[in-house]
């Protein structure tokens, strides 16, 4: 059973993070770590889908999401194709564009998702019994990136087959004209739109926290955001080494200066 897609059903937590190093080192280490799903970001970056292959081979944990380029047949059928246990669909503003996501994901009669063999089935070995449960098991998580999208939050919710949503917020405050401020009092209102509308549909509402900390994570976590996306691997070493030298350049120059 896809214990992300089974949480997401139920609203219950789930920790991830976001892959955008395109190599399988970033995804083997995140893994271990021990998040519960890591989202390779084939949209932004340069990660394309021989590499995020590779990347999803390199986990033995954690559920590999894929967010795509692209809300197309094409781009969710060769994510799931290659191995992905759900995918994230950037920039999802009606209920049509849901509809749509929904259908490529799924196999008939619940969707339009071509057949072949490939990866997700163990090339043909597993055929069978992938068709019988893949429907089943694959997570579909739409992107609320827009104020069309918050506009139409109930619409998308109620569509067959979301599993959750996930706020994109920097290109929800720039569609707003507030790139950047999420603790404007606006952002606040419409987050609040989008949370009390998943509660009523009973669907997860997911949110990125880029540069988490402790008292963001346990904020989110009681506004009701269940689908949690912490930091992105990049952030983690940026933030580290940051803080790394930061301190070793202080220690230095402590020690220049009871040295003369």
């Amino acid at each position: 059973m896809n214990i992300v897609r089974k949480a997401l059903l139920e609203r219950r937590v789930t920790v991830g993070s976001w892959l955008q190093i395109g190599h399988p080192a970033s995804a083997e280490l995140l893994d271990r770590v021990g998040f519960d799903w890591l989202a390779i970001d084939c949209e932004h970056g340069i990660i394309d889908l021989e590499t995020a292959a590779a990347m999803m081979r390199a986990m033995n944990r954690a559920i590999p999401l894929v967010r795509v380029t692209e809300n197309s047949a094409i781009s969710i059928r060769r994510a799931l194709d290659a191995g992905a246990g759900g995918v994230i669909i950037p920039m999802v503003n009606t209920p049509e564009e849901a509809r749509r996501a929904v259908e490529a994901a799924k196999y008939a009669p619940t969707g339009n998702r071509g057949f072949g063999y490939c990866r997700a089935n163990a090339y043909g070995y597993d055929f069978d019994n992938y068709l019988e449960r893949a429907n089943d098991e694959i997570a579909v998580i739409v992107q609320i990136e827009h104020t069309q999208a918050a506009q139409n939050i109930k619409q998308i919710l109620r569509v067959e087959g979301i599993d959750g949503i996930l706020v994109g917020p920097y290109d929800l405050t720039g569609s707003m004209g507030i790139p950047g401020q999420l603790k404007n009092p606006k952002v606040k209102a419409i987050l609040d739109r989008i949370l009390e509308a998943c509660l009523e549909a009973g669907k997860s509402a997911g949110i990125h926290d880029v540069r988490p900390t402790r008292d963001s994570v346990s904020h989110l976590i009681e506004e009701g955001f269940t689908f949690l996306a912490i930091g992105v691997d990049m952030v983690f070493m940026q933030t580290a080494a940051q803080n790394i030298i930061e301190f070793a350049r202080e220690i230095g120059n402590d020690g220049m200066d009871k040295r003369q």
